[in-house]
């Protein structure tokens, strides 16, 4: 019989600590670091993908990238958990999975938005996707425009 783990056990997540690896992109988190960092980072490998950072996140339907925290804030200007870490993002891993370790782990609040053409699109209605998904939906629909 399979068990689930409970909500905020984390361990189910398909991550690799404290290495970079092969088609991941290794996220060092402390309160210095600076927004815009990460967001390159994360645009390296999933370059139809851009992550926004928020200081609160109370509706999901009205974010978008433009307004979000500044990308010349630090992590600590914007974020409730004060512990440093290193994050290793993967192409398996889901939205929603990166935005809840960012959440839990960090105190940080995060979105994932798709391309689509010039527009950015919130990707709530399928943060079940891996990230290798959204990011190949956004190729395709950024072709299409």
């Amino acid at each position: 019989m399979t068990t689930i783990p409970p909500r905020n056990d984390l361990s189910h997540i398909p991550t690799l600590w404290g290495a970079r690896t092969f088609g991941s992109v290794k996220v060092e988190i402390n309160d210095r670091r600076r927004i815009a960092d990460i967001q390159e980072s994360f645009r390296e490998l999933f370059p139809y993908l851009t992550i926004g950072f928020f200081t609160h996140y109370k509706n999901p339907e009205n974010a978008t990238p433009g307004n979000g925290v500044s990308g010349v804030r630090t992590l600590g200007q914007c974020r409730t958990i004060h512990s440093s870490g290193e994050m290793t993002v993967t192409p398996v891993m889901t939205v929603r999975d990166v935005e809840e370790v960012f959440r839990t782990r960090y105190g940080l609040h995060v979105k994932v938005f798709r391309q689509s053409g010039k527009a950015w699109l919130e990707t709530s209605l399928t943060n079940d996707w891996t990230l290798e998904e959204q990011n190949r939906e956004g190729e395709l629909l950024s072709a299409m425009k």
